[in-house]
């Protein structure tokens, strides 16, 4: 049997309603929920009856489950838990992106889970300057999903993010440059909630 290629298909989405509903269609499409990966800015607690945090990052670290609980949910979205991202707060997680993030800030390294978001993406054949785009519109209350699929699923996988409104990173980035943003700085302060609902009203 001959090895299977997996590419990583990503998308940013300006709600988190929308990414769930991704997340569910990639895994009614067959793609497993340990291809998928969620990373949601938590700021403004949208997910606060679903999730209960971890009191360490050495739980996250460990993937499945990310040191959390969470109800009425299967797949991917059981093993939503918490994180803190410099420059972006806490996140709600799941997933092997998740993990990566996790490990670098249970390392202790500069820039931490920041830097592993990064590295994660760009690991997995994203674009650096795509990256900091996925970074900074996390940070700005965006949810990332990302999913390693087949040949044969990146069609479907393409087209189920499109169905529920994924951003266009490349208009997103010319839209963050105008107003003089460079790239995700893991040193910013993370987005307030108000300034969050200020940034999803630009763009609805």
């Amino acid at each position: 049997m001959g090895i299977i290629m997996k590419q990583t298909i990503t998308g940013l989405f300006d709600s988190y309603d929308a990414a769930r509903s991704a997340v569910e269609q990639l895994e009614a499409e067959g793609v497993p929920h340990s291809d998928i990966s969620l990373v949601a800015n938590h700021g403004e607690g949208a997910a606060d009856d679903r999730v209960r945090e971890s009191d360490t990052g050495e739980d996250a670290a460990k993937g499945a489950g990310i040191g959390a609980v969470i109800g009425g949910a299967g797949g991917l979205l059981a093993g939503l838990g918490m994180l803190a991202i410099p420059g972006i707060g806490p996140v709600v997680a799941a997933g092997w992106l998740a993990s990566t993030a996790a490990g670098a800030l249970t390392g202790g390294a500069v820039g931490g889970a920041a830097g592993g978001l990064i590295g994660a993406l760009t690991d997995s054949g994203v674009p650096e300057n795509e990256a900091n785009v996925y970074a900074e519109g996390v940070r700005r209350g965006g949810t990332l999903v990302s999913a390693r699929v087949n040949d044969e699923q990146a069609s479907a996988t393409r087209a189920i993010l499109q169905r529920n409104n994924v951003v266009d990173p490349v208009q997103r980035g010319e839209t963050y440059r105008k107003a003089g943003w460079s790239r995700f700085d893991p040193e910013a302060s993370p987005y307030t909630p108000a300034e969050i609902e200020r940034e999803r009203a630009s763009y609805r």
